[in-house]
């Protein structure tokens, strides 16, 4: 006596992941560090697809190139050209640094934070966060649209929030000294945590260089009505 399965759809198994780091030696101080999803699957193969071309987005919106180490390549070359026109500048080493961390995995959704750091001289260097938000079970690209159902409520709740996360610092700060004079906006950087929800805005992204990153957690119980996914 046997049973006929008909119409199951095959289980899909949870990604799992393993770091990257870079193997070339270069002249210029290169380091990265990145999640790549493990195995053949075709499930794995479109995570990596998005996380290296996230990467690759998040270093140069404009760049021609379509893998890692082509756009790592072309930073060392120009590095190389710079110090062959200007050999007695004393400059430090150009810098490319990129680290990313999975913050977040459930069943429907992956949140993988992309950190980059370039230096190309001058009086500091240039560094971001990326939020990338994947579906868990095609691989595909989460954006905000579709992230959350309901972003005018999410603006009211983030609002409160970042007014509560101002006065628990020490430098006295109020939301006029944020966001140039207009009102108060979402951060394009929105991610999980076992917390809850992450805003992160970048540096200049609503302030000076010198008031560095903005972040903070709205915690689950209060967005689950209008998040897409847990």
């Amino acid at each position: 006596m046997f049973t006929l399965a008909i119409g199951c759809e095959p289980e899909i198994k949870p990604a799992t992941f393993k770091i990257i780091s870079a193997e070339n030696d270069y002249d210029a101080d290169i380091s990265l560090n990145y999640e790549k999803a493990n195995g053949s699957s075709e499930l794995a193969k479109i995570i990596n697809s998005n996380i290296e071309s996230s990467i690759i987005k998040s270093l140069n919106p404009e760049t021609k190139f379509e893998n890692l180490n082509s756009i790592l390549n072309e930073f060392n070359e120009e590095y190389l050209e710079y110090k062959s026109q200007f050999p007695d500048e004393s400059d430090p080493k150009w810098e490319l640094y990129v680290e990313t961390e999975k913050t977040y995995q459930s069943d429907e959704i992956i949140s993988i934070a992309i950190n980059t750091y370039e230096f190309k001289g001058g009086a500091h260097g240039n560094d971001k966060i990326k939020f990338l938000n994947l579906n868990a079970k095609t691989g595909g690209i989460i954006d905000n649209a579709n992230l959350i159902n309901d972003t005018v409520t999410l603006k009211k709740i983030a609002k409160t929030y970042f007014i509560e996360d101002l006065k628990s610092q020490e430098e006295n700060l109020n939301i006029e000294d944020y966001f140039y004079g207009k009102s108060f906006q979402l951060p394009e950087n929105i991610g999980y945590s076992e917390k809850g929800l992450i805003m992160l805005y970048n540096t200049y992204e609503i302030a000076s260089y010198a008031q560095g990153y903005t972040e903070f957690v709205i915690p689950f119980e209060d967005v689950n009505s209008i998040i897409n996914f847990n």
